[in-house]
């Protein structure tokens, strides 16, 4: 089956979103989508405000009145469970979206000791120990102890960003002295000398209780919600000997097929592949760097070599362990990783993830249904942002359903037109997909002496003729300038 994700959100998103998918379900199950990745659904710090990362409490899901109400920002827990019935009732699963790595919106303040570090290199010492007030203790009394009764406390926290000495305050990066030692884990991306702090009061993975409660938390969220897999955040930032204890209780205890991805924010291969072994491949990565390939390829426009679209990608090196996006609610504008493929080539890469062999795409909520937002620049000023559909997007998906099988013989032989063949299988027909950045381009391509005197049509309409094979299923197939082409058979038989 050719899988596809949706990301049924972005960082705008204005909310009620469990409902609007419940409306949604049907249509997007007819598009072939097979899976949907829904934000985060438990409630923030911000209340109603939050986005779903500046986590408060893992098990209120819009649930108690915490935190200025009892709905998150996407709806109540009744909500979410009913549109998790419905993807399953439509035969797609549901990928929850989960933040380990910190937590924000304290009840209680502790006394601590710290000490502050650079924040260019965490493991310099910009002040030495001192003791210092700090938003530390989790109480969570409008839950009052249901489902856990755990208390989260300074031992269960590496980190804080902001402490009070008497009456003043201080801001910066504080590393906090507890049970587990004065230094950071060392199993974290050593970017900045040790990334293990993020943001909020980050969570100490090398406390054995903090271990404990975060098993019986996924147990109790995936037999109350039912679902399917995990996205994974921030996890250059989280202890690998955590990950890797924390993903076997799932498999050995829960459910040994379910799915999980994680977002480990490298546009360098070789870490992603670094993280991918440390791992033992038991989960799955966005390809960053292929996105980062599509983002340069819009900016460069036809000074792109696109023949090396591939090159340097997650895709390329473990397709098994990647997942393919264009964009997400981190890089589009305004947000703090905004890398945004612009709007002409985001046709060409979808028709990259979505007709490549190994690909498992994910397909972004704006690209599907287009968004419009305002949100202050890098100036201070509002900024309107548009982000317009991408029209094709529905006729990709069908090709996908309909032609992307079989094997894949490529011809990235051209800077500036790239094409590949898809041979179809018994119950499929294939394809062939041409894409220019630059002006019209061809491509001669042999299909076999199988294909002899096959016509083809564009699928997608921009090109109007019909392309013969010669008698040894050998012919030149046309792409408009900046555009993609899919050549489909006329007949019912596979390429």
């Amino acid at each position: 089956m050719n899988g596809v994700i949706l990301q049924f959100f972005h960082w705008y998103h204005p909310g009620e979103l469990w409902n609007e998918f419940i409306d949604k379900a049907e249509y997007l199950k007819s598009l072939g989508f097979t899976s949907v990745w829904f934000p985060p659904a438990i409630k923030c710090a911000l209340g109603q405000e939050g986005r779903g990362y500046d986590v408060y409490d893992l098990y209120d899901l819009g649930e108690f009145d915490q935190k200025g109400g009892i709905s998150t920002r996407y709806g109540t827990k009744e909500e979410y469970l009913r549109a998790i019935e419905k993807t399953h009732e439509v035969g797609m699963e549901v990928y929850a979206d989960i933040v380990l790595n910190h937590r924000m919106g304290a009840d209680e303040m502790e006394t601590v000791t710290v000490h502050q570090v650079n924040e260019e290199n965490r493991n310099e010492i910009i002040r030495e120990a001192f003791q210092a007030d700090a938003m530390t203790r989790f109480t969570f009394p409008g839950r009052d102890g249901k489902y856990s009764d755990f208390i989260w406390d300074h031992q269960c926290f590496s980190g804080i960003d902001k402490v009070k000495t008497g009456d003043e305050e201080h801001n910066g990066i504080f590393k906090i002295y507890n049970e587990y030692g004065t230094v950071w884990n060392e199993h974290v991306s050593h970017q900045f000398g040790n990334y293990d702090y993020l943001m909020g009061a980050d969570v100490e993975f090398r406390n054995p209780y903090v271990v404990d409660e975060l098993k019986r938390w996924i147990k109790w969220y995936i037999d109350t919600t039912k679902v399917d897999g995990l996205r994974m955040d921030a996890l250059k930032h989280i202890s690998t000997e955590f990950l890797k204890e924390w993903i076997d209780y799932i498999k050995s205890e829960i459910n040994e097929n379910f799915f999980m991805v994680g977002e480990f924010w490298k546009d360098n291969v070789d870490k992603i592949t670094g993280f991918s072994e440390k791992m033992d491949h038991r989960i799955c990565s966005f390809d960053v760097p292929l996105h980062f390939n599509f983002f340069r390829a819009s900016q460069e426009k036809q000074n792109y070599n696109l023949s090396e679209i591939l090159k340097g990608t997650f895709l390329d090196c473990n397709p098994e362990c990647s997942v393919s996006f264009v964009g997400n609610h981190d890089t589009q504008k305004l947000q703090a990783l905004e890398s945004t493929v612009e709007d002409w080539f985001r046709p060409m890469a979808y028709a990259i993830i979505l007709l490549s062999e190994n690909a498992y795409p994910c397909v972004f909520y704006p690209d599907l249904f287009g968004a419009e937002y305002i949100d202050k620049n890098a100036d201070g000023v509002d900024e309107k942002i548009v982000m317009p559909k991408v029209e094709i997007l529905p006729l990709l998906m069908q090709a996908r359903r309909e032609f992307a099988y079989g094997e894949q013989i490529n011809y990235f032989d051209h800077p500036n037109c790239i094409a590949w063949i898809r041979k179809g299988n018994e119950n499929h027909n294939g394809c062939v997909v041409l894409i220019s950045n630059s002006e019209e381009g061809y491509k001669e391509m042999d299909l076999g002496k199988e294909n002899a005197s096959a016509k083809f049509t564009d699928f997608l309409g921009f090109r109007k003729e019909i392309i013969e094979l010669d008698e040894n299923g050998k012919g030149t197939f046309w792409v408009n300038a900046a555009s993609v082409s899919i050549w489909v058979k006329n007949q019912d038989q596979s390429i």
